[in-house]
């Protein structure tokens, strides 16, 4: 440990989903989600299970938009008043325009890196996780910084859809697509790859869905010696719960147990209620 190491603070945005004992540790700057006329900071004046109940709710699709520099700039003024550093860790920039906010905003600060995760979510969220053993390893603000760079295409972060019908809300797939594919039950299994969401397969029916989904990630190979974080979207962590069953080889004998967490708002509004997704570090 390098003891003339400043202070290291991790800050995400409110997209990275962590466990709840990580996410004591971190610094958020909020997207805004709008349903209709009305506009919340993600996390602070709508909490997740509260956009989800919203959304199998309503009938308006809300909208996301990035946090502004500013939003940014506030938090970089906390770390310097602490004396302390800080590493950021952004949503995709092919995602988002909140990779930009956050080096606009840190133009001004020295003491602040940011890093695009190049992936959302869960998949951020293991290297948030990553980033903090890094931090209590005594790892200094420009090594952490590269370190996570290179990290970052380690990661894995593969989900199963369980409806249609908010892609075809949002604009990502025809009407007739999603009526096909609510007909014949078809699961979609998604993936990130170069910051992008890219689909891997299609199944029908739920069964054979987690089954893709075991079979992409066994053909990663997962480093058990990192972050590993299960997500899920909706109200209910049912489909979750079966999962984990369904995957049960591909865990047991090498965790002692699993971490999950409601996923955000943001992949939420694309990906709709009943997604189920695992982000993990590939051998």
């Amino acid at each position: 440990m390098n003891i003339e190491n400043k202070k290291v603070q991790l800050i995400i945005d409110s997209t990275t989903d962590v466990p709840a004992a990580a996410a004591e540790r971190l610094k958020v700057v909020p997207l805004t989600v709008s349903f209709g006329d009305r506009e919340y900071l993600d996390g602070i004046d709508l909490s997740r299970e509260e956009f989800y109940r919203e959304l199998e709710a309503g009938k308006v699709l809300p909208k996301t938009s990035q946090p502004s520099p500013e939003a940014f700039e506030k938090v970089y003024a906390a770390v310097r008043a602490e004396g302390a550093e800080g590493v950021v860790i952004t949503v995709s920039s092919a995602l988002s325009g909140t990779y930009q906010s956050a080096c606009l905003a840190a133009e001004d600060y020295p003491e602040i890196r940011v890093v695009d995760s190049r992936n959302v979510a869960i998949g951020a969220g293991v290297l948030a996780s990553y980033a903090l053993s890094c931090i209590d390893r005594g790892m200094g603000l420009e090594e952490l910084a590269a370190e996570l760079e290179k990290k970052r295409e380690d990661i894995c972060l593969v989900a199963m859809l369980d409806t249609l019908e908010y892609l075809m809300r949002g604009g990502r797939i025809s009407r007739t697509a999603a009526f096909a594919g609510g007909i014949l039950n078809i699961k979609p299994v998604i993936t990130v790859k170069d910051g992008e969401i890219q689909v891997l397969g299609k199944a029908r029916g739920a069964k054979k869905a987690n089954n893709l989904l075991a079979q992409q990630i066994e053909e990663r190979g997962i480093d058990f010696n990192l972050p590993i974080l299960l997500g899920y979207t909706g109200t209910s962590d049912v489909l979750l719960k079966n999962y984990i069953e369904d995957s049960r080889a591909i865990w047991d004998s090498h965790v002692d147990s699993l971490e999950w967490t409601l996923i955000c708002s943001v992949v939420g509004t694309h990906a709709g209620p009943g997604a189920v997704a695992a982000a993990f570090f590939a051998k």
